[in-house]
């Protein structure tokens, strides 16, 4: 016996092409699946932003501990300037007025940038808030 072609009423093994559509369980339970995986993926880049910044805010301190023993040292040898003008005249209290003041203004300028650095707006994980903004409209653009 010869074999005949399937007839169009007979039904035929399906490619992945000609697959009925999922059930609406299936694809819910897919969508709750990827929600999941969208949301963990998520929160690990909260983690990531927020110990950026908390290394940023470690970085800031430290220019603040350094301007303040620069300042410091800057206000010691300006009160050592203040003895050497009571003790002597003129010229080494000159000297050690100059370095003083030079010292006392790169401390500010060290606390300055820390002080910036520490901004609370620096701190703030601005990628991540961007991220589910835009999955939020996603999926109220699919969702009818």
């Amino acid at each position: 016996m010869a074999k005949q072609p399937p007839s169009p009423n007979m039904p035929s093994q399906s490619s992945p092409m000609e697959r009925e559509p999922d059930s609406a369980a299936g694809l819910l339970s897919r969508l709750m699946g990827e929600v999941s995986t969208l949301f963990r993926k998520e929160i690990a880049l909260a983690k990531a932003e927020v110990s950026e910044a908390a290394t940023q805010a470690k970085v800031a301190a430290v220019n603040l501990v350094a301007g303040g023993v620069v300042i410091f040292a800057g206000f010691l040898v300006l009160l050592a300037a203040v003895v050497f003008l009571l003790a002597k005249a003129i010229e080494i209290w000159l000297a050690a007025l100059i370095v003083g003041a030079v010292v006392a203004i790169v401390g500010f300028m060290m606390l300055q940038s820390g002080k910036k650095k520490l901004d609370p707006s620096a701190v703030k994980p601005e990628r991540t808030q961007n991220a589910l903004r835009k999955d939020k409209e996603m999926v109220q653009r699919r969702i009818p």
